[in-house]
């Protein structure tokens, strides 16, 4: 068994920081915002997950104050869009860092579908997508309270778009959807077609 410290990591035998090797699969942030004078953004985030289920709220974590972050904090909005197999070089090409204020989902060539209840326009092929309400904007810190290069975004969900082609007696068919995953290092991804299920004991 291995053993390290963080901060002290033998790079002779882990050259490479295997901590995004280890927290897998992660669900990817495909995070949508708009700013305040309507310049849209869309950008997959690694750091992303769901926090609660009631009130249901997600976040994510960006590396400083990137468009995504920036635009959510001016509008106190986003929309988080699913990344599939079928979506996943668009999703690719939506990582790309472009001037600041250009359409990444020009550039990805995805069509933008609107929201319902929040501004940020939505992925209209992805088969889900849910509408957020900014409620945290949190900058931070290591266990000395020193500040960390990051900051959380936490939404709480508003309202949910989802394909009915993926819903069968009243269950969404996720493996069918085959959602994507970040699974370490740079270009680590998985898919999501198969599923097993296990009942808890009583």
């Amino acid at each position: 068994m291995i053993f390290y410290e963080p901060h002290k990591r033998d790079k002779t035998i882990l050259p490479h920081d295997p901590f995004k090797a280890l927290i897998v699969p992660r669900p990817i942030g495909w995070v949508s915002t708009i700013s305040r004078e309507g310049a849209v953004n869309l950008a997959p985030y690694s750091f992303f997950n769901g926090v609660c289920d009631n009130p249901p709220m997600i976040a994510f974590a960006s590396a400083g104050v990137k468009d995504s972050v920036a635009f959510a904090q001016e509008t106190g909005e986003f929309v988080w869009n699913l990344a599939t197999w079928d979506l996943r070089h668009a999703m690719n090409e939506t990582s790309a860092t472009l001037p600041r204020g250009e359409n990444e989902f020009v550039h990805a060539g995805l069509e933008m579908a609107p929201s319902t209840i929040v501004k940020p326009p939505r992925v209209a092929k992805s088969p889900c997508a849910m509408e957020c309400k900014v409620t945290q904007i949190e900058h931070l810190k290591d266990m000395h309270g020193a500040p960390a290069p990051y900051i959380l975004v936490i939404g709480q969900i508003v309202g949910v778009h989802l394909d009915p082609a993926f819903v069968k007696d009243g269950f969404v068919q996720t493996a069918e959807m085959k959602p994507l995953a970040r699974c370490g290092y740079l270009a680590d991804y998985a898919v999501v077609d198969s599923l097993f299920q296990m009942e808890r004991p009583e």
